[in-house]
């Protein structure tokens, strides 16, 4: 049996690529996330920490208790405590840092990894006794030497296209500075390597900027020979003030590193993961089909067989080990293909503005054990329902020449089961979409929902084959004589018809689905943030932890063009355990640069001790206009109790919550800081002069974003880009393994209909007529499956969408016509190229070999 197998194998091995390629698919997105998971870890874990290689143990100052006074919130980290921790016993080297963030413009004034603080390493360049820092070396130019220098590496020089005397604009945090760069040199810092850059400053500058005049952000200690790096961090422990500074050990860094990394790169594997899932699903489809029709061509030798004394036990283990090798064959190449796919994930997912750290890719046991798990596991759990048909073959069949037709009683049950799970899916759905909830739980139920639903379409399938193309027959039967017999091939096994349509019926449900989503948020986004915007520019920070220099502020006021300029200050607010965004503005200059609709209240009665609620937030804590609400703001220890003057309709320029800004400042995280200002024009119209001096008037910084009404919109949209390359993907992936199945079914139908087609040629059927029949019956095929994906999709959109009115109030369903038009085109694009090569073969068939094949 098992040569049996082997021979099998090598006979059907053009029949079988198709298999192999399809599974192949799956497994390499599995891999190629799973390596991509591996490296992106690691290129993280360079990216956002330091080396500890040469580190034993790192003394930092502890943060301030609440209420301390001014001398413990004073760092203590100064030259003395160097030289103190220099005499520790097991100390080899003492080396102190200033160490922060610094972004740096580019020559054509393009920020350099802006918004990616870890990424942005700015520190003090410490020379030892011979002048030099030997963490630093120096390439070109000189050491820093005053407040007016910079030196940066050599990879920051070229992606800035740096040149020693050029000037530099960078920010800390705060107002725009401009150094003149003295020096490049060379770093093995992982956080530089992996794609940051790097500022040095001199030791003062980076104090003042980092710390304070004096003192340092950290004390780096390296341990002589033979050293514990335990006991050596307890030695140094004893050394410290107790509530001003700690010790940790080099090993312990390291071990909170790997848990943050964990943490950071967690997300990156689901998506490519749902390509993995959908790749196998819809490919294990392609191999129950190859499988079905193997056993159904082979059902005479199988009998023999049987006749000759082989058990039914040896038939499964005969077809099982076929599929045990097409799964060796896929997982091979899937996990080639995988790390491929792993070394273009970070251009896929990463952006200009927001890029993935550099780094090597990291094989793991991980992948390889994947790829031989999932191509093996699948591709022989598909193949197990063949194998029993194929066992089931009685010694008798060897008599007879033609294939029977399934059991009535299997398709009776097939069809019960189907219209059971059809209704439980759709009633699932159905009942959800009077929630109007976009909670964890309603939307994993409607997933579950979708779920069941597809599995009833797939069982139903064949059941509605006859149906639907009898249908869609009566466009091809505008061909002729080769239409109708495209249409009656189609339907002559419509448990084939539906296996090999599964794949498309699938994929275009899944874009289906997605596309009327996305487009239905997309533009209940684009009304949202247009609804509830006045302003006409709005310049933010990158990143939370900045702020917006008063002065520019001011600047910004008295820009020409512009009529108000109104600053706005984003904190937190904890109400009820929960977190809450609040906006501190100035009531009088709200209505001219938000739209706010109150539902009670007004804005104007803002002010100490009263705050204005969104509509979401008043529903889920229960309160109104009037009364009175628990709240602690910002980085305030006390809870206070706030007047409600006003709740307004959900506004994402708002926030969840707005105070007076004076008030907010106070108890921010940044005390009187600004973290946007929101401006309006006197034309009230965007212009890119306008722009430019709005720019100009915040010193260039790169910290800052200076945006309009429409870049805002189009960035509220821009959340659904996931969604949107996760519909494209699945299109392709559906496309791709649809196309291999049509291809194998036509392929393998043309060789089991060789007499039928002979007999064709021998009445009259020219070879451009035989073309065209098996294309007409592919894209019957496809066509069949794109209208069962459509109204599945649509369906299964309708009933998700439904969730979104009670997170999203402008949402409506919005069908992308444009979208689903490409898709059903695609989708009979795919089904006539699919059938080039069984339609070529088909017709190079002569008809007198055709007609005396046995």
């Amino acid at each position: 049996m098992l040569r049996t197998a082997l021979r099998n194998v090598l006979a059907h091995k053009a029949r079988l690529a198709m298999t192999v390629l399809a599974v192949c698919l799956g497994v390499a997105f599995v891999c190629g996330t799973l390596v991509f998971a591996d490296s992106s870890a690691a290129a993280h874990r360079a990216a956002a920490s330091r080396s500890f290689a040469d580190i034993a143990v790192t003394v930092t100052a502890k943060a301030p208790a609440p209420g301390a006074g001014a001398e413990q919130r004073g760092t203590v980290l100064d030259d003395a405590l160097v030289r103190k921790l220099a005499g520790v016993p097991g100390v080899a080297a003492v080396r102190p840092s200033a160490d922060g963030s610094a972004t740096l413009n580019a020559a054509d004034g393009t920020p350099l990894r802006a918004g990616k603080a870890w990424a942005n390493l700015a520190t003090a360049y410490v020379p030892g006794k011979d002048g030099k820092d030997a963490r630093y070396p120096l390439l070109k130019g000189r050491a820093p030497q005053g407040g007016g220098e910079i030196v940066v590496d050599e990879a920051t020089a070229s992606a800035g296209r740096f040149g020693i005397g050029d000037t530099i604009t960078l920010a800390t945090d705060g107002p725009v500075m401009t150094k003149r760069l003295v020096g490049i040199v060379t770093t093995h810092d992982t956080r530089v390597t992996s794609g940051g850059t790097l500022a040095l400053f001199d030791k003062a500058t980076a104090q003042r900027l980092f710390a304070s005049p004096g003192h340092y952000t950290a004390i780096d200690l390296s341990a002589a020979p033979g050293t514990d790096q335990a006991a050596l961090a307890d030695r140094v422990t004893a050394q410290l003030p107790a509530d001003r500074a700690e010790a940790t050990s080099g090993a312990a860094q390291a071990a909170q590193q790997a848990t943050y990394v964990d943490t950071l790169t967690r997300g990156y594997e689901k998506l490519p993961m749902v390509f993995a899932g959908v790749s196998l699903f819809i490919g294990s489809f392609l191999v129950v089909n190859t499988f079905t029709m193997l056993v159904a061509r082979r059902t005479r030798e199988i009998a023999l067989l049987r006749a000759v004394g082989a058990e039914r036990r040896q038939v499964v283990r005969s077809v099982l080990l076929e599929a045990l090798l097409l799964g060796l064959a896929a997982s091979a190449a899937g996990f080639l293909l995988g790390l491929g796919i792993a070394a273009v994930l970070p251009d896929v997912l990463g952006s200009a503005e927001d890029p993935l750290p550099d780094g090597p890719l990291v094989i793991g046991p991980r992948p390889v054990v994947a790829a031989l798990g999932v191509g093996v596991g699948v591709t022989v759990l598909a193949a197990w329902l063949p194998s029993r048909r194929a066992a089931k073959v009685a010694p008798v069949e060897a008599m007879r020449s033609a294939e029977q037709p399934p059991a009535a009683t299997g398709s009776r049950i097939r069809g019960a089961v189907g219209l059971v799970l059809l209704v439980l899916g759709a009633g699932l759905l159905v009942s959800l979409t009077g929630a109007k909830d976009a909670s964890v739980e309603n939307l994993q139920s409607a997933m579950f929902g979708c779920a069941v639903l597809v599995v009833a379409m797939i069982m139903l399938a064949p059941l509605l084959a006859a149906a639907v193309i009898r249908l869609t027959g009566r466009l091809t039967g505008r061909f002729g004589i080769t239409g109708r017999l495209a249409r009656e091939n189609a339907l002559r096994d419509p448990r084939r018809t539906a296996a090999t349509a599964a794949s498309l019926m699938i994929s275009t449900a899944l874009v289906t689905g997605l596309a009327v989503i996305g487009n239905s948020t997309g533009q209940a986004l684009d009304r949202q943030a247009a609804a509830g915007l006045g302003a006409d520019y709005v310049i933010s920070t990158r990143t939370p932890t900045t702020g917006i220099d008063p002065a520019a502020v001011r600047r910004v006021a008295d820009t020409s063009g512009v009529r108000t300029a109104a600053a706005v200050t984003d904190s937190t607010v904890f109400i009820g355990g929960g977190v809450r965004q609040i906006s501190g503005v100035d009531p009088d200059a709200v209505p001219a640069v938000m739209k706010l609709d109150f539902v009670s209240g007004s804005v104007k009665d803002l002010g100490p001790g009263r705050i204005a609620v969104s509509s979401t937030t008043a529903r889920e804590h229960g309160v109104s206009t009037g009364d009175r609400l628990s709240a602690r703001m910002g980085r305030s220890q006390q809870v206070e109790q706030y007047t409600v003057v006003g709740v307004y309709k959900d506004n994402p320029v708002a926030h969840d919550a707005l105070g007076a800004r004076g008030e907010v400042q106070r108890s921010s995280f940044r005390p009187g800081s600004v973290q946007r200002i929101l401006v309006r024009t006197d034309d009230g119209a965007a212009s890119k002069t306008t722009e430019d001096r709005l720019r100009a008037a915040v010193g260039n910084s790169p910290l800052l974003t200076v945006r309009d009404r429409e870049a805002l919109v189009h960035e509220a949209a821009g959340a659904l880009g996931d969604l949107l390359t996760l519909m494209y993907g699945l299109l392709a992936i559906g496309a791709v393994i649809s196309a291999l199945g049509i291809v194998n079914t036509l392929a393998m139908s043309v060789a089991e209909r060789t007499r039928e087609i002979g007999v064709l040629r021998a009445v009259g059927m020219d070879r451009a007529g035989v073309r065209r029949m098996i294309r007409l019956e592919s894209v019957t095929v496809a066509a069949f499956g794109t209208l069962l994906g459509l109204a599945g999709g649509l369906f299964g959109a309708w009933a998700v969408g439904a969730l979104a009115n009670g997170a999203l109030e402008q949402y409506s369903l919005a069908l992308p016509w444009g979208t689903l038009l490409l898709v059903c085109l695609a989708s009979l694009a795919i089904g006539a190229l699919a059938a080039a090569v069984p339609a070529r073969r088909a017709a190079a068939l002569s008809p007198l070999e055709a007609v005396a094949e046995i």
